[in-house]
């Protein structure tokens, strides 16, 4: 998804807004390169194993606490529409 913002800053002088507009509307978009197998990989592996991880490592109770809490954020939200 493109970013909203854009590293050049719209002019605010009508000759200088039209030379800007002229220029975005010819010049050739760049092609994002691709990114490195190796590097998605190793991001994809962490991840995966993240959710999983931290789970096994909470207690029954913390995993109770944490569970109520997002039930009562959830229904917080629907109570309030």
């Amino acid at each position: 998804m493109p970013k909203r913002s854009s590293k050049k800053k719209t002019p605010k002088d009508i000759n200088q807004l039209a030379a800007f507009i002229a220029e975005q509307a010819t010049t050739e978009p760049v092609e994002p390169s691709e990114k490195n197998p190796a590097a998605v990989a190793l991001g994809r592996l962490g991840g995966l194993k993240g959710g999983k991880a931290r789970a096994e490592k909470l207690t029954p109770k913390q995993r109770k606490e944490i569970a109520e809490k997002a039930a009562k954020a959830r229904w917080s939200k629907e109570l309030e529409k």
